[in-house]
């Protein structure tokens, strides 16, 4: 079974940076496609950005010019930088695969707020 930890959440002001991590362990190959989740207080999980190992790369509207994906395959581990924070992106950050098949990893809580 493969586990998900991320990090680098934290508390910032609109505007801020915020780079998230996350390491994958449990697995001899590499995930094919693998993205970040985030849910919102009261909302549903939804998907923000995606990474293949060809590094084909998709972002939801919402974030598309803002966050920055990237993956190093060696290591099975997920980044997703994020600029330009707006309060709109509090939430707790999730990665998985695409589509999600493994079990949710502990998240790590993002703060946008002045």
């Amino acid at each position: 079974q493969v586990h998900f930890v991320e990090s680098g959440g934290g508390s910032v002001q609109p505007g801020g940076s915020l780079r998230l991590s996350c390491a994958a362990s449990g697995t001899s190959s590499n995930i094919y496609r693998m993205g970040w989740y985030r849910q919102a207080p009261g909302k549903q999980r939804e998907l923000v950005a995606d990474v293949t190992l060809g590094s084909t790369i998709n972002y939801a509207e919402s974030v598309k010019g803002r966050f920055t994906i990237f993956r190093t395959n060696a290591k099975n581990t997920l980044y997703l930088q994020m600029n330009s924070l707006k309060p709109e992106d509090t939430a707790v950050y999730y990665c998985n695969s695409v589509p999600k098949y493994y079990y949710w990893g502990q998240g790590t809580r993002v703060t946008v707020s002045s």
